[in-house]
């Protein structure tokens, strides 16, 4: 399916965001509801090392992370953080100091796969 086509889709993934339910939405903040999905979102990657933090979120519309932080071999805390913007003309990537660069390939896969996963997680472990 070509992109502009799954963008305008009803079932678009990207521009779905699940529902919040309105017993949460008075008590609970933005910020909140991010930390409670990114919670499924970082089980989506495999196991983590130890001592690594993960998370990987729809930040707003379109707008998605993925963070990892660990502490490498000389105590030095390495910080990772990659966004990705959905727009109209494709998936792109920019990873901290970077410029934005358009995936396509397995990488566009793997990230349409990680995006549907977050949601259906999301979805039916927090707003069923």
């Amino acid at each position: 399916m070509p992109f502009k086509k799954l963008l305008k889709s009803p079932f678009n993934v990207f521009r779905i965001a699940p529902p919040i339910p309105e017993h949460y939405s008075n008590k609970l903040t933005y910020d909140e509801l991010v930390n409670a999905e990114s919670v499924y979102g970082r089980t989506i990657f495999g196991p983590i090392p130890a001592g690594h933090q993960r998370e990987f979120f729809e930040h707003r519309k379109n707008i998605w992370i993925w963070h990892e932080s660990w502490t490498d071999v000389s105590g030095q805390i390495i910080n990772q953080t990659i966004r990705y913007e959905v727009r109209p003309t494709g998936v792109f990537k920019k990873a901290a100091g970077d410029t934005y660069r358009k995936i396509e390939g397995k990488e566009l896969d793997n990230f349409v796969n990680a995006a549907k996963t977050y949601l259906k997680l999301v979805k039916i472990n927090l707003y069923n």
